[in-house]
């Protein structure tokens, strides 16, 4: 029998945010704010239009937590048409699709329209339920409009117009067949397991999330099944009961079910359940900006992050439906059918955070995490780099648009990747096993796509 799909209605999303991770925050599409990166006031093009792109995002219910999957899609299309642009006026690295010369063009209106008909064309081509894009094409339009009004009219204009259009639709028409757009998002009568240790509907989502999403296109992996990823641990073995024990212990909402977490472990598991594409371009646009990264460096930065992002949700939806093992909070209630005597159920076992409606093995934020990472390392050239963070998953008052800022400090990009697979634990969505897999897969992504793709020309 074919997979009946079920469209939601926009306001069925609203209530509760059952489709991913359960809003904790309104996605009013405000622009970030310090320190999370400059506003659409910064003087380096590409970081604006990364920021116009976010905003989009928030405005779609992309972003903060629903479907970052389209989310990362769209930053990537952006990017690439933006880097194929810039270096077919001046070749200072590897086009990724788009190969033409206009040496004469205007830089600034190239940028502009690449990134306009790029996001465009990726926002008319979510599927349902995300199909409400008025508001975010209407706030695209508005930017590209601003931004074409500070460039004199002359003839460098139009040929950068020119050119940054022929760049993003040389990119659309390239993923126009990836089969994102044949994706159905929200799968209620996905086979369910019955057995110990098979994935079943978590409490709140009677669904599947994007079952098929790896079966999708990559960017830039030859297959999903290009970095192989250790299965979970065995129900009856010592470590699932370890990893088990440590989220039943660790991972509880602190009200329905006590949690040994410290007030910095809740904050930090609440702050992790941001949309990684929507994070870790925060972080690229605050990185090239206090780097003082010009429009070419700018545009490989984000180019390579977001082929990295992308990437690693198809590879790591592969995975997971392939696997399809349970969620803690499917598994702690039933831990007297496991098999394992180190593992007491608790029936009324409740996550900090609903749990997102897909499988559990391996950790797809852990995975992005990870890619994230080893892209900015390959890209700076070290790992040692001090930043600051918001988020917009932490509790109402102290987000990234709130006055009292919640902020957490880093010395590096592999400890935030590191926290950020921590938090999975800590907010009760996974095992730690899927969490340390996730973020060895994702740096592989990462690491393929950094030393093969948009590469220096010499």
């Amino acid at each position: 029998m074919a997979r009946k799909r079920i469209v939601l209605s926009r306001a069925r999303i609203a209530v509760g945010a059952i489709l991913m991770l359960a809003l904790l925050t309104p996605a009013n599409g405000a622009a970030d704010a310090a320190p999370s990166g400059p506003a659409a006031t910064s003087d380096n093009a590409v970081v604006r239009w990364n920021a116009t792109a976010a905003t989009a995002a928030l405005a779609t219910h992309l972003a903060p937590t629903d479907n970052p999957l389209h989310e990362s899609r769209m930053y990537a299309m952006m990017h690439i048409a933006i880097h194929d642009a810039l270096n077919a006026i001046q070749p200072r690295s590897q086009a990724y699709a788009f190969h033409g010369r206009a040496r004469g063009a205007s830089p600034q209106a190239a940028v502009a329209a690449a990134a306009r008909t790029a996001l465009v064309g990726a926002l008319t081509d979510l599927t349902p339920p995300f199909t409400d894009t008025s508001a975010a094409i209407a706030g695209v339009e508005t930017a590209y409009a601003a931004e074409l009004a500070t460039i004199p009219d002359s003839a460098a204009k139009l040929a950068g117009v020119a050119l940054g259009k022929k760049s993003a639709y040389t990119i659309l028409a390239k993923r126009a067949d990836d089969g994102a757009s044949e994706v159905p998002l929200i799968v209620s009568d996905f086979p369910q397991g019955v057995d110990p240790g098979e994935y079943r509907f978590t409490p709140g989502t009677p669904f599947a999330f994007a079952p098929t999403w790896g079966e999708v296109k990559p960017f830039a992996l030859r297959s999903v099944k290009q970095f192989p990823v250790e299965p979970p641990f065995a129900l009856d073995s010592a470590e699932y009961a370890a990893d088990y024990n440590e989220v039943k212990r660790l991972g509880g909402d602190g009200v329905t079910t006590p949690s040994a977490r410290t007030a910095d472990e809740t904050e930090l598991a609440r702050f992790w359940v941001e949309s990684s594409p929507l994070m870790w371009n925060r972080l690229a646009r605050q990185l090239a900006t206090g780097r003082h990264l010009d429009l070419w460096q700018s545009a490989r930065l984000f180019g390579l992050l977001d082929l990295a992002l992308t990437d690693g949700y198809i590879a790591t939806f592969a995975v997971k439906y392939k696997l399809l093992f349970w969620r803690p909070v499917t598994a702690i209630p039933l831990g007297a059918t496991d098999g394992n005597d180190a593992t007491a159920p608790d029936p009324t076992w409740t996550p900090l955070v609903t749990t997102p409606p897909i499988p559990e093995h391996d950790s797809g934020h852990s995975v992005e995490g990870g890619a994230a990472a080893a892209v900015l390392r390959g890209f700076f050239k070290t790992d040692r780099m001090d930043f600051s963070l918001c988020s917009f998953t932490v509790l109402p008052g102290s987000t990234c648009t709130d006055a009292n800022q919640v902020v957490r400090h880093f010395s590096g990009f592999s400890q935030a990747s590191a926290e950020n697979a921590r938090s999975r634990v800590l907010v009760g969505f996974h095992f730690k096993h899927a969490t340390t897999e996730g973020e060895k897969h994702g740096t592989k992504i990462g690491q393929l796509v950094v030393r093969n793709y948009l590469q220096p020309r010499h």
